[in-house]
């Protein structure tokens, strides 16, 4: 599951733990691990006085740290839902850019596309301490996770997608959705398809519940209606996306003269399909999803544009700002979306 192992946040003397040290030292388990850490935000002090109790207790923050003063792990720890899907491949490969300049380590948690081993994860390895701040990508925390995470006051900051009382970094997907759709409708399309994303795991995604509301209020709005035999799901990937064709084109009844959907990889899913069946991109069928991907130049993909490795990278880099001592380093911040017109999409009948 990780690059790292787990070990017991009792430290190097058996029954010690992190809530001895601070009870003794009269202060809250998140300055514990903040001082024993050599993390800002603790004076001198009281750091002084937390290091001399940890000390005469045998209380050691973790297996890595070379002393209570230097108990940082110069690794920073990454949150993946999946690792094979364009996104997050891209979030990772901006986070990792920004760390190998710094001369940090990453260490990457990946839950493999469930969430059986959260658990064993928050409890287990990111409360011992063993890395020094966590990015999450694209998925929700538990209040229970975010509980286990303040409680060692560890910097974190999420990319892609809205956590409450998290900090941030993401495109505003009601928008891009909503772009999306005008864009066709603006082309003139009235029977639009929706091809969203489904959340078929524990992960809480919020990403897919944000664009399917953009895409029913923006047909609403326009006084279109949502045809719910159009309303097609899929996983994100270029496979989904060719089963939900085939399941939208084998109904009985008109078909849709557009679709919109939620990634670039189930689009280009769509779009393989359409031309097994005969159907013409776009004089029959306008197609459009949101990422830019890779490849979406390569086939004309009209897209939604967005940038997963500066969202990450930026992300990263407050999280490094922080551990470098500046406390406001850290913040919620809307990354750039913008349309991009391609060979896929046209005036109905075109």
């Amino acid at each position: 599951m990780s690059k790292t192992t787990g070990r017991s946040q009792r430290g190097g003397h058996t029954g010690v733990s992190i809530e001895d040290v601070a009870a003794a030292a009269g202060v809250s388990t998140a300055t514990v691990s903040r001082a024993v850490r050599g993390l800002p935000r603790v004076s001198p002090a009281t750091r002084e006085r937390i290091l001399e109790v940890a000390s005469s207790l045998g209380y050691v923050a973790s297996s890595s740290a070379s002393g209570l003063a230097t108990g940082r792990t110069r690794t920073i720890g990454v949150l993946a839902p999946f690792v094979s899907r364009w996104f997050f491949s891209k979030a990772i490969e901006g986070a990792d850019r920004e760390l190998h300049s710094r001369k940090y380590n990453l260490s990457l948690f990946n839950l493999g596309g469930h969430g059986s081993n959260r658990e064993r994860l928050f409890s287990s390895t990111m409360v011992y301490k063993q890395i020094d701040a966590l990015l999450v990508l694209c998925m929700s925390l538990t209040a229970e996770e975010l509980e286990h995470l303040h409680k060692i006051d560890i910097p974190l900051v999420v990319v892609g997608g809205h956590v409450e009382d998290c900090a941030y970094i993401g495109i505003n997907d009601y928008d891009a959705a909503s772009t999306a759709v005008r864009h066709l409708l603006d082309l003139g399309h009235k029977d639009i398809a929706l091809l969203h994303g489904d959340d078929e795991t524990d992960l809480n995604f919020d990403v897919p519940r944000v664009r399917i509301r953009a895409f029913q209020e923006v047909m609403t709005d326009a006084g279109l209606e949502v045809r719910p035999e159009w309303d097609q799901w899929g996983d994100f990937t270029v496979a989904s996306g060719q089963q939900a064709f085939n399941r939208l084109w084998n109904q009985p009844g008109r078909k849709p003269t557009a679709i919109f959907c939620s990634s670039d990889e189930m689009a280009m899913g769509v779009i393989f399909e359409a031309g097994r069946h005969g159907v013409r991109v776009p004089q029959d069928l306008s197609v459009i999803g949101i990422d830019d991907h890779d490849f979406s130049a390569s086939i004309g993909l009209t897209t939604v544009g967005q940038r997963p490795d500066n969202q990450a990278e930026l992300a990263t880099k407050m999280l490094l700002d922080e551990l470098d001592g500046n406390p406001e380093a850290v913040h919620s911040e809307v990354a750039p979306h913008e349309l991009i017109v391609r060979e896929t999409t046209a005036p109905p009948g075109a």
